[in-house]
């Protein structure tokens, strides 16, 4: 049940960036690529682990899960300003300081990105604690 819980949190965050990007026109950076990278994968890994139920994609999702964690992280304190911009890796394009997109006055899409890592990494770390006992 978590394993599935972390994949549909998985496919709803690369549902949601490729449709930002796709169908809203918003422009990823270069962090949003980097969270991407990281995302993605976990779509595509969580499912196959289902059918048969295999818990130690845990070793493979959850490395993932805290590295995207940290790029998202990263991002949504470069846009708060808690971090300089000049700390930002976005050389051309959009901006990863600049705040594209925002909902109820905080939600970003850095922090739905935030949100999403933290979910996963917290499901796959419980699966983890389940399958040692």
């Amino acid at each position: 049940m978590l394993i599935f819980t972390a994949w549909l949190i998985a496919a709803s965050g690369t549902l949601g960036a490729l449709f930002f990007s796709d169908i809203m026109g918003i422009a990823p950076c270069t962090l949003c690529w980097y969270q991407r990278i990281f995302m993605f994968p976990l779509a595509i890994f969580l499912p196959l682990a289902l059918f048969p139920l295999d818990t130690k994609v845990v070793r493979y999702a959850l490395p993932l899960a805290l590295i995207g964690l940290g790029f998202a992280v990263f991002h949504w304190f470069l846009q708060l300003g808690l971090i300089s911009p000049s700390a930002s890796p976005c050389a051309q394009g959009s901006s990863c300081s600049e705040v594209e997109a925002e909902w109820f006055g905080f939600l970003t899409i850095p922090l739905m990105s935030v949100c999403a890592f933290a979910l996963i990494s917290i499901s796959l770390f419980a699966t983890s604690i389940q399958g040692k006992k």
